[in-house]
């Protein structure tokens, strides 16, 4: 069924997951919604002028700006006595680095939107760098395979988020579109600072085929690579936990970014998936309250 808030004819990738995200995400929210998105691949492949695929009120803003631009609309919004949702969009560049800084100020001050960062796990659109959301080992071009991808492990933006005090936070993925559009609808109703991550793959970017992209992010959480949860009011939920945990290197073999693992490589991070599988099934149904961590 045709979106009627997000047109056909965006020009991204075959295979490419945050569109998937975007149509989602606009069916859960609706019209009622001003859309305030980062420079980065979303913004390049649906508002190249003179086109335009959203079909709601819709602002381009710089990479490292998006949080205070929609802070800038919730606030005229509240002024002129107005309805509706101000939804903050970005890439992890735009939102784990370079917008880092007005994005956790936005959160410090809660203000009234929602901020949606679509996940793909590098600086896709200037040509595949490394950014702080790219997982441990992966290969982008600037963590070469030769020196085994990059060093470090991704950032957790999710707790970080939570460690801001706001409202509500989630993680959601393409692969699972109930449980996205079902926090979607949840973050829309609160008020204040809603943050919700949703790992969108990127084929060209991870080097795997056009046809897997949805196998591929199912298998990220069924792998433990990714983990579907929420944080309400502070109290910790899973929204989905498999049974059984399927090998990491189920996920990792189609991504040609890991192809150069050696298997103590694959060893290394399936011993750091199972700690956090282990950190994430104490933490269930705890709440932390962040205002006594000061």
């Amino acid at each position: 069924m045709a979106n009627p808030w997000f047109l056909k004819g965006h020009t991204a990738c075959a295979g490419c997951g945050c569109t998937i995200a975007i149509d989602e995400m606009l069916k859960a929210v609706g019209p009622d919604v001003v859309v305030v998105n980062a420079t980065g691949c979303m913004e390049i492949v649906s508002s190249m002028y003179p086109s335009c695929n959203w079909n709601v009120p819709y602002l381009h803003s710089l990479f490292e700006n998006v949080p205070a631009v929609a802070s800038g609309v919730s606030r005229a919004f509240k002024a002129l006595g107005k309805k509706g949702v101000v939804l903050g969009f970005s890439g992890d560049g735009g939102a784990y680095d370079i917008g880092f800084g007005a994005l956790s100020g936005a959160m410090e001050r809660n203000e009234d939107m929602m901020f949606v960062i679509y996940d793909n796990e590098a600086y896709m659109n200037t040509g595949v760098q490394r950014s702080g959301a790219t997982p441990f080992h992966a290969a982008t071009t600037t963590s070469p395979q030769e020196v085994a991808g990059k060093r470090e492990w991704k950032k957790d933006m999710s707790f970080i988020a939570a460690a801001h005090r706001i409202p509500y936070v989630a993680t959601a993925n393409i692969g699972f579109p109930v449980d996205f559009k079902n926090k979607l609808k949840k973050a829309k109703e609160k008020k204040g600072f809603r943050l919700v991550t949703v790992y969108a793959n990127c084929p060209i970017g991870w080097r795997h085929d056009s046809a897997l992209t949805i196998d591929i992010a199912k298998k990220a959480v069924e792998s433990g690579m990714w983990h579907l949860f929420e944080i309400e009011d502070g109290a910790f939920k899973r929204t989905y936990r498999p049974k059984q945990f399927i090998p990491l290197e189920e996920y990792l073999k189609p991504q040609g970014r890991f192809k150069h693992l050696t298997p103590d490589m694959v060893k290394e991070a399936q011993e750091h998936v199972n700690k956090t599988v282990a950190e994430l099934d104490r933490l269930e149904g705890c709440k932390v309250d962040f205002k006594y961590l000061e």
